[in-house]
């Protein structure tokens, strides 16, 4: 038995910024606040989408100071700027660091109390008010997301809150907008949006509409970061990103995510490496590691990307085509791929392995993972 409910509705296409301001006229907003950071100001993009705003006759002001990883802190700030504005909305302009913190300050603004709060799931008592997400990278699904991950700046442990009453109600994708990333983001975002497909598909609590998600995610993604990550991106490269990362969220959103995602998040905390890169180095580790108890679930995907077929390899050799594949794009992004590079030191992997078994994602990895075996993990992807 599964449910399924999909609230946001997606509006996807080049130009479709052009749409915003209809879009807030039609949710019947009439002042809302632009969430963004100060890059995606210096591009452009956030100037702009104020104007097509103001332009449909809705008072919009923004909200630049979101950074990455956004601590309780970050949220504060735009909570209080949203509260002397008296907005009715949100829009995240951005990467999900901005999506996350206009749902964040928007859970505190309808809710009240402290971020912490709301750790968990199903915590909210009142629904948030409408928030537009227009994301400018390809990789965090937060866009179609009912979650929001949030910092403690004092412990820099991520918080999580997840509830159906955080989804946006409107997802504009415009590949025209991830046209501007820095490589080293785009890099960071695509590595994600590979391992979203990755986790989703085979987590213990996948549905079919799940894994049709993240079957679609994973074959656009494969076929295309290549491509988008080039010095002159391809339009159908990215707007195949972009559609990849959504869908790839629309799977996390009804499966969670895997022991890659559990493993990266005290990376992240301890040493600072962007959350992307910190997945990228974990998951060919964490797939070999799984692939004795997915099934036939790598060989599918496997074979959706061309690597596999019956007459070829059995299902351990497709596994392990599938492993080498995802090795391969991550290596070529290009992105750090061993922890002593990022500045790993194995004298930590205790504390931080007891801090990834007691992450969310890793009671939803396909095979049990306990502490010692993330000890293993990293010491797996220190230097290999």
């Amino acid at each position: 038995m599964f449910e399924y409910a999909h609230p946001t509705r997606v509006i996807c296409g080049a130009g479709a910024l052009a749409r915003l301001g209809e879009i807030v006229r039609e949710l019947g907003l009439q002042n809302v606040l632009v969430v963004s950071d100060p890059d995606i100001v210096a591009c452009g993009h956030a100037p702009r989408a104020v104007d097509v705003i103001r332009e449909a006759g809705v008072r919009a002001e923004l909200f630049d100071g979101v950074r990455e990883n956004p601590s309780t802190e970050t949220v504060d700030a735009c909570l209080a700027v949203a509260k002397h504005q008296g907005v009715d909305g949100f829009v995240g302009l951005g990467g999900g660091s901005s999506m996350d913190t206009a749902k964040g300050a928007n859970l505190l603004l309808t809710n009240g109390g402290a971020f912490s709060d709301y750790i968990g799931e199903g915590k909210l008592k009142r629904p948030g008010l409408p928030t537009v997400t227009v994301p400018t990278t390809a990789g965090t699904g937060s866009e179609v997301q009912s979650s929001v991950l949030i910092t403690d700046p004092a412990t820099h442990r991520k918080m999580i809150c997840r509830d159906p009453r955080l989804a946006p109600r409107v997802a504009l994708l415009d590949p025209d907008l991830t046209r501007t990333q820095p490589a080293h983001v785009a890099a960071a975002t695509g590595i994600d949006a590979l391992a979203h497909a990755i986790e989703s598909y085979v987590t213990t609590r996948r549905t079919p509409v799940s894994r049709m998600f993240a079957r679609e995610a994973w074959v656009r993604v494969a076929r295309s970061v290549e491509r988008a990550l080039a010095e002159a991106p391809a339009s159908d490269a990215l707007a195949d990103m972009q559609l990849g990362a959504c869908f790839g969220g629309a799977s996390i959103e009804n499966s969670m995510l895997g022991a890659a995602h559990a493993a990266a998040n005290p990376l992240t905390a301890a040493y600072g490496i962007t959350h992307g890169i910190a997945v990228g180095v974990m998951l060919p580790h964490v797939m070999r590691f799984n692939a004795a108890a997915v099934g036939d679930h790598y060989a599918e995907l496997a074979r959706a990307a061309g690597l596999w077929s019956n007459e070829t390899v059995g299902r351990d050799g497709a596994a392990e085509a599938l492993t080498a594949r995802v090795a391969e794009l991550i290596a070529g992004a290009p992105a750090c791929t061993r922890l002593v590079e990022l500045g790993a030191d194995a004298r930590d992997f205790p504390a931080l392995a007891e801090e990834a078994a007691a992450q969310w994602t890793a009671r939803c990895n396909p095979r049990a993972v306990a502490a010692e075996d993330f000890v293993r993990l990293y010491e797996q992807a220190l230097d290999d």
